[in-house]
């Protein structure tokens, strides 16, 4: 028979049970859904998974900033995928011309996200109850702890122990005859508030942002521009930014001011100051204002800054009878720091045949060795521009963008310098030369500086400055505070003292025999004996009776 209770003494002809075999070696309990669940949770909420995580997000955040994206460089975009046919289903199956709206992106941000709540929220509540329960009972053996020391004293000194640990910043609690005390809790506070911070950090820019807009506009000296969508060379947009939200307000720019260094023989040329005097209208208002590098202008939320500057000379260009048919400043881009600057214009219509002309101004035209211009100084001493001419199909009718600041000239004839035969047209201000071939005439009328206005709105730039500054306070805090126990018991007629560290504390030895200091120095006034507080080795502890 078998026996259902082990309590009962075994008897003859009693039948024992065999134990059941056990595992095998190399099989261990199934985890099931629920198990695995929480075992990928665990993985996730690691601290070396939210490090990883971070790795991934830097690493993810560069091709963002090698390859050009939709958002902010739809030409270089064009370009790029013109330029490596081969690439380009690399490019749309790792979605590297949209990087930061890409799902593997998305996913890497969420997922730290993700690692770095479930990480906090537990810790919040472990320190939260840490923080309200009492210190730990005194060890039984002070002896074995960091700078044990003992001083005069009995039982009756504790109280005055008790009044100088708190004094001290501890958190104290009596067991019997000894205190124990604890104090360092701001460490673990600042250490969870950076994590805090760093989620809000997160949250505000991936969300924060997604309102805000950028925006550059070319403004030539006498012209102005209104924040319209319409109006900006360039634009990039949050995903939730809505047009409406753009405030209505117009900018003139009526002067660039340069100033260039005149006095220094080894920087002659060198700027050193721009400044940008406009007028703002808003709400109906008008008001002069100056823009400088790195001094922006705030208009109705909007910080406007001058991010570069260059020539427009005014080019008009008439037909054979005479009639004009292009007016306009046209922006030149700066090549070197002497301002030498090439340009573009195209003119579809209005002449026998498609004409573009590029050119290249120089400020202060100076001939070199070789008989070729170039730029001597960068202000407008001595003002020239030299111009080829090309004529043909400019490809504005094939449906693809180009940039106004280049010319495919791979269908063109070209007329004016180069190779054509025909030296290349210099003109001077006020100077007019004809277009080889009959075609008409182009005249350089002067040339006014411009300057790129660049229009910033960021809604998390308040909530970003203070959460830098918690960012950095938190953590100087969760470096720099010490988390320390300490601990006075009466035993044998004396006071022992000893000290412990919950992490690195190389001042916990002075800070124990600083309280030794100052304890023995209270007890021995109140008794009238002299302070001894003594240092005792492990050894002398151990055979004290």
């Amino acid at each position: 028979m078998s026996r259902s209770s082990s309590s009962d003494p075994l008897r003859p002809g009693d039948h024992i049970d065999a134990p059941e075999p056990a595992p095998r070696s190399g099989s261990g309990p199934q985890l099931g859904v629920v198990g695995w669940l929480r075992f990928l949770w665990r993985q996730l909420t690691s601290m070396r998974t939210a490090i990883v995580l971070l790795l991934l997000l830097a690493v993810g955040a560069i091709p963002g900033s090698l390859v050009p994206q939709r958002s902010s460089d739809p030409n270089g975009v064009i370009q790029v995928r013109a330029d490596n046919p081969d690439l380009v289903w690399l490019y749309d199956a790792l979605s590297l011309h949209d990087v930061y709206a890409s799902p593997w992106f998305s996913a890497i941000y969420v997922l730290l996200f993700t690692s770095l709540v479930g990480c906090v929220i537990p810790r919040l509540a472990h320190h939260w109850k840490a923080m309200r329960a009492r210190p730990p009972r005194t060890p039984a053996r002070l002896s074995r702890l960091v700078g044990f020391q003992t001083v005069s004293g009995d039982a009756s000194d504790l109280d005055r122990a008790d009044r100088l640990l708190r004094r001290l910043g501890y958190r104290t609690h009596r067991y019997g005859d000894s205190i124990s005390a604890e104090r360092g809790y701001l460490r673990e506070t600042g250490n969870l508030l950076f994590h805090i911070a760093l989620l809000a950090m997160i949250l505000v820019v991936g969300l924060g942002s997604g309102f805000g807009y950028n925006g550059q506009r070319l403004i030539v000296e006498g012209r102005s521009f209104a924040n319209t969508l319409s109006s900006y060379d360039t634009f990039d947009s949050g995903q939730w930014f809505d047009e409406a939200s753009l405030a209505p307000f117009s900018v003139q720019l009526d002067e660039l001011d340069v100033v260039y260094e005149t006095e220094n023989p080894n920087a002659i040329g060198a700027p050193l100051d721009f400044t940008a005097h406009v007028t703002v209208n808003e709400d109906g208002v008008s008001r002069e204002a100056q823009i400088k590098v790195n001094e922006p202008l705030n208009v109705d939320g909007a910080d406007l800054y001058l991010v570069s500057n260059g020539y427009a000379p005014r080019i008009s260009v008439r037909d054979a009878e005479g009639t004009v048919v292009y007016d306009e400043y046209t922006p030149f881009l700066a090549q070197d720091d002497l301002m030498t600057s090439l340009g573009v214009m195209k003119l579809p219509g209005g002449l026998e045949e498609q004409l573009g002309l590029r050119g290249f101004f120089y400020p202060t035209a100076a001939e070199l060795d070789t008989g070729a211009l170039a730029s001597a100084y960068p202000d407008l001493a001595n003002p020239v521009l030299s111009l080829q001419a090309f004529t043909g199909d400019l490809g504005l009718d094939a449906g693809v963008p180009r940039s106004v600041y280049a010319l495919e000239t791979d269908e063109m004839t070209q007329i004016a310098g180069g190779d054509s035969g025909t030296e290349a047209l210099m003109l001077a201000p006020g100077q007019t030369v004809e277009i080889p071939g009959g075609l008409g005439t182009i005249t350089f009328e002067d040339v006014q500086r411009y300057g790129v206005i660049d229009v910033h709105v960021d809604h998390t730039q308040t909530a970003v400055f203070w959460i830098a500054m918690t960012i950095l306070v938190s953590l100087l805090g969760s470096l720099l505070i010490p988390r320390r126990r300490m601990w006075v018991k009466a035993a044998d007629g004396r006071l022992e003292l000893a000290g412990l560290a919950r992490g690195e504390d190389p001042t916990l030895e002075r800070a124990v025999d600083d309280l030794a200091k100052r304890l023995g120095g209270e007890t021995a006034e109140r008794s009238g004996r002299p302070a001894t507080p003594r240092a005792t080795s492990d050894r002398e502890s151990r055979i004290d009776p």
